[in-house]
């Protein structure tokens, strides 16, 4: 078992959630059943399957919970993207938070390829 707290991609991915609860709050009220709910429950599915993976017994396990972060963080992107599209935040909100997230999926993906490599 893993202490997913340590891991650099595990801290990044739980900021960026705390940004994104702290973004959708100013979102429109008919939208929070909608992409606030989605895109909260899709960013924070990333530290989620990080910390599940850490608590799994194999490495393929732990791969396949980085790969569904890594899905996770995909749609994160879709998503801040449409709401910048329907101009619920506007591009200096985006931007940071769109780098910050393209980060995170390279730090994912290092993740995964360390992993499989170790196991070969």
């Amino acid at each position: 078992m893993r202490d997913y707290k340590k891991i650099g991609v595990w801290k990044r991915s739980h900021g960026l959630v705390l940004q994104v609860y702290d973004l959708t709050a100013s979102f429109p009220q008919e939208e929070k059943y909608g992409i606030v709910s989605q895109l909260r429950r899709a960013a924070l599915s990333i530290p989620t399957n990080i910390a599940e993976g850490c608590g799994r017994s194999t490495e393929t396990e732990l791969t396949r919970f980085m790969d569904i972060a890594s899905g996770s963080a995909s749609e994160v992107d879709y998503l801040l993207y449409l709401a910048m599209e329907l101009k619920y935040i506007d591009s200096e909100k985006y931007k940071p938070l769109n780098n910050e997230l393209t980060e995170i999926r390279k730090m994912l993906s290092g993740y995964i390829k360390t992993i499989r490599n170790t196991n070969r």
